[in-house]
């Protein structure tokens, strides 16, 4: 797969979460752009159908079959992506899961989920990666190497109903900001991108009552293919230049 635009060609990058939706939308652009990619998540199949379409492209591609909430499998994740194309240059942490509805009764286990692949997971790549992402800022092809980390709405306004995502996705911004500030000078940018109303699997995940309500609430959404274009936008800007913080909602949300 390639553009005119090929300004990753040399990089490696990793995306987790990457068997549908933002994360798939993701892997193609990262590839049209030049890098080779690491698609991570639970279905393989669905990867092999996202691999497929890359190399029909004439992209390079490895097919990850890991769960991030498995601290071992995640290492596992980017040491085998360094082993097969020698080197890491961006991480885009994807994978995540958002389980909605009043707190009152809610199952515990719905929020124990929600940290676990939310905020563990993304823990758990992002202190793997590190050390190879501050290796890939000192000798790469570009000297700079980008941790992309996806958030939502609900990290930057808490609203009834989604206190525990909205908690993760909270947390999520204060780490990569902390983080941001941690290896800024060694050229290791943190990037935090917060979507709106999107139109990906992420809502079907929910109890057939709350997925009711979600859908008379939801208006006007994005494609997976605008979020993939911000994430785009963020590692291919140059070495000197850092977009910290993407909020994109569509037009018509209000809130």
């Amino acid at each position: 797969m390639t553009t005119d635009d090929e300004t990753l060609k040399g990089t490696v990058a990793l995306v987790t979460g990457a068997s549908s939706g933002i994360g798939a939308a993701t892997s193609g652009v990262l590839a049209a752009h030049g890098a080779a990619v690491a698609v991570v998540a639970r279905r393989k199949d669905r990867l092999d159908a996202v691999a497929d379409g890359i190399r029909e492209r004439g992209g390079t591609v490895l097919v990850l079959e890991a769960d991030m909430t498995d601290e071992t499998q995640a290492r596992s994740a980017v040491e085998r992506t360094v082993a097969e194309f020698g080197r890491l240059d961006t991480l885009v942490n994807n994978a995540g899961v958002m389980l909605l509805g009043p707190a009152v009764n809610a199952p515990v286990s719905e929020w124990k989920q929600m940290v676990e692949i939310n905020v563990l997971g993304l823990l758990y790549c992002a202190h793997a990666a590190l050390p190879h992402l501050l290796r890939a800022a000192e000798d790469g092809p570009r000297h700079v190497a980008d941790i992309v980390n996806i958030s939502s709405v609900a990290g930057r306004i808490a609203r009834t109903g989604n206190g525990v995502y909205s908690l993760t996705k909270h947390g999520v911004g204060a780490f990569s900001e902390s983080l941001r500030q941690e290896v800024a000078k060694r050229y290791v940018r943190v990037s935090l991108v917060e979507p709106g109303a999107t139109a990906t699997e992420l809502a079907g995940h929910n109890r057939p009552e709350v997925l009711e309500s979600i859908r008379s609430q939801f208006g006007q959404t994005m494609d997976a293919e605008d979020i993939a274009d911000a994430i785009a936008y963020i590692v291919t800007r140059p070495r000197h230049v850092a977009v910290n913080e993407i909020l994109i909602r569509p037009t018509e949300q209000e809130r």
